[in-house]
């Protein structure tokens, strides 16, 4: 199974027809995503102009079957904790809604879409931009 979780800012590219991205939710059978990024794209769409069509657009992509929603649950919280001491530890923080995307990313065992590249600091979090990079 080809599992993908996707971040906010690969959301905001899927919508604007970024190819790479758009190539990459083709590829994937399961598209997560998570309770997390739900809330960033909420708050940001609040302070924009297309509140209600874009509010509108994101329950049709959450409607499409590939699409699911994951929470935080205990189990993330020790993944949470496990990375954010690895991460103090390397001296490598990383932004704490991310933290929280990174575990329940590697809760799941899936791939996670990003352009943050500071996710690179999050060890056997695979993490890609183009369909190529997910296939390696």
């Amino acid at each position: 199974m080809k599992s993908i979780f996707i971040d906010t800012n690969a959301y905001v590219a899927f919508k604007q027809g970024n190819a790479d991205v758009l190539d990459i939710l083709r590829y994937a059978d399961t598209i997560g995503i998570s309770s997390i990024v739900l809330g960033e794209l909420i708050a940001g769409f609040t302070f924009g102009s297309k509140t209600k069509k874009n509010l509108h657009e994101l329950q049709e992509f959450l409607n499409t079957p590939r699409v699911k929603i994951f929470s935080v649950d205990e189990v993330t919280a020790s993944f949470y904790g496990r990375i954010y001491t690895l991460l103090r530890n390397k001296g490598k923080p990383i932004p704490t809604n991310d933290l929280w995307i990174a575990a329940i990313t590697l809760q799941h065992g899936f791939k996670l879409c990003s352009f943050d590249t500071h996710f690179s600091a999050v060890e056997n979090l695979i993490i890609a931009t183009t369909l190529e990079n997910f296939l390696l």
